[in-house]
């Protein structure tokens, strides 16, 4: 998930340049014939920027939701002590939340400040204003959603490690073998952990 992220993180902070730069040209553009059509190409970048906003920092929430109920079913199954995993998974999903959540706000601010100025209802300076701090503020969620990203699947491998240790000591196949056994795909090991 975490080179996902890395990739769509980058994706959308070049689509925040790209569209607060083509807003800017649209605004200091003297050609009125150009102007509208430059406008145009801003306001649907702005808008696609905005749906990616979402859409990325609602994928975070998801993926810390569902791994998180995981880890705690994981737990309760085999009698994990919540204060070492669980608990990691539920302080890093509080970490991720506020900045995601301040993300998303900013972004649905600065479109609504770009919908007053294209009316002229509000200045273009609270407009270029927004869009700027809803790129900082996004630089932000994006550092502190990769770092916890980071330590998710650490978290979630020693989950794993800890379940093969229990069920070896039970007796039992460990997880990948018994998962093998009922034709089901086993774990996704990550790339770093060799077994």
């Amino acid at each position: 998930m975490a080179r996902t992220f890395v990739t769509l993180a980058v994706l959308l902070t070049l689509a925040m340049v790209l569209t607060i730069g083509v807003g800017f040209w649209s605004f200091f553009l003297r050609e009125l014939e150009w102007k509208k059509d430059i406008f145009i190409v801003h306001f649907y970048l702005g808008l696609g920027t905005i749906l990616g906003i979402l859409l990325v920092h609602c994928l975070i929430f998801t993926y810390f939701l569902g791994t998180g109920r995981w880890v705690k079913e994981v737990g309760l199954a085999y009698n994990l002590p919540d204060q070492d995993l669980p608990k990691t998974t539920r302080e890093l999903k509080r970490q991720t939340f506020p900045p995601a959540l301040f993300s998303m706000l900013f972004a649905i601010a600065a479109g609504a400040a770009g919908a007053g100025a294209q009316l002229q209802a509000w200045p273009w300076y609270v407009h270029a204003a927004l869009a700027f701090l809803t790129l900082l503020v996004n630089l932000w969620a994006f550092g502190v959603e990769h770092r916890c990203l980071c330590i998710n699947a650490n978290v979630i491998q020693a989950v794993l490690d800890e379940v093969d240790r229990i069920r070896q000591a039970m007796g039992l196949n460990p997880n990948a073998a018994a998962l093998a056994e009922d034709g089901t795909p086993g774990p996704i090991r990550h790339p770093t952990s060799q077994k």
